[in-house]
């Protein structure tokens, strides 16, 4: 643990601090404590400085705790999971593990970071990464069957993530293909599959999940899309440590139930909140736009779309979608009845 950490975690619970109590309790000196907060404070975290009182964060946060995480998992979970490491920073959770894919390791590893200095969305995009709110976790298994039996993974590991976030109170949000998860038709959470491996052989897949626990409106000015987070969603706060244990043990259990029978146990979930479904469309393909009407998805997890009295199917790979301008505020608020 860096010195900045140690700092950040005694001023986790949101009180004042001073210079002094700081270095009191770490051993170092006033202005380590103050070079110490400076790099925090250049990581996105807000903290106050008052003379005379000392440093105190915006909120109090709950920093990732493995211990915590591992302790709060199904039993079955825990015997999947192999390694779980928790960082405060690192370049990107998915990126790590397919690092460790790479040197041979095994189903089961996790990684989940405070923030990321590089994460990845879909298509070569940056995943905006401020510390201390939001859940950064990757998750490596290896499956026998080749990266072409793999084309529904993505809408599996949605439906779990729903399943998660329905398990402590919210109900409104939704799946738009292929992986992200909507509230009011602002981008809440993305799913990121990278593989390693043959198309037809044994191959490794990295399954990165980046959720809006809490986040700050400045460190998101970067983010070209309407975006909210869980907090804001569910009115209360959110315990971190939880959630992420909640995430792993839907996020395994639908793995094996996906290496058994494929797409087939989601496909209703995903039909129930699939916001693009029997509305028009626009895909951005590398040949140009195409519009059409979504019809659901295949048993592969392909987009259908209905155009000129024919259905396609589009792969996640080749595509990505955006809700038209006529869609019914209704669909795209996910109001309830």
């Amino acid at each position: 643990m860096s010195f900045a950490q140690t700092v950040l975690a005694l001023l986790a619970d949101g009180e004042f601090h001073s210079g002094p109590a700081l270095g009191q309790a770490t051993g170092r000196t006033r202005t380590a404590v103050w070079k110490a907060i400076q790099v925090l404070q250049k990581t996105g975290l807000e903290i106050y400085c008052v003379r005379g009182r000392g440093y105190r964060l915006a909120q109090p946060v709950e920093l990732l705790n493995r211990e915590r995480i591992l302790a709060t998992l199904d039993a079955g979970t825990q015997q999947a999971v192999q390694q779980l490491d928790v960082y405060h920073e690192i370049d990107s959770t998915n990126a790590r593990l397919l690092e460790v894919a790479r040197q041979g390791r095994g189903s089961g590893h996790i990684c989940i970071a405070e923030c990321q200095r590089v994460g990845r969305g879909r298509r070569g995009r940056q995943w905006v990464s401020p510390p201390g709110g939001n859940l950064y976790l990757s998750l490596l298994w290896r499956f026998h069957a080749g990266a072409t039996a793999l084309g529904g993974l993505s809408l599996a590991m949605a439906v779990a993530v729903m399943r998660a976030l329905r398990e402590i109170g919210l109900n409104s949000a939704q799946l738009k293909w292929p992986n992200d998860i909507l509230v009011d038709g602002q981008k809440l959470a993305g799913i990121l599959l990278e593989l390693a491996g043959e198309a037809t052989g044994p191959c490794a897949v990295v399954v990165g999940v980046g959720l809006n626990i809490r986040t700050p409106a400045a460190e998101m000015l970067a983010v070209e899309q309407p975006w909210t987070d869980l907090e804001s969603a569910l009115g209360k706060t959110v315990l971190r440590n939880e959630l992420a244990a909640s995430l792993l043990n839907h996020l395994l259990c639908a793995i094996a139930d996906f290496e058994r029978q494929g797409l087939a146990p989601f496909m209703a979930e995903w039909a129930q909140r699939d916001i693009l479904a029997d509305n028009e469309i626009t895909l951005d393909l590398p040949t140009g736009p195409l519009q059409g009407v979504a019809r659901g998805v295949d048993e592969n997890g392909a987009l259908l779309l209905a155009r000129n009295g024919e259905l396609q199917r589009h792969h996640s790979g080749e595509v990505s979608v955006r809700l038209s301008a006529k869609m019914d505020r209704s669909v795209v608020r996910g109001d309830e009845q």
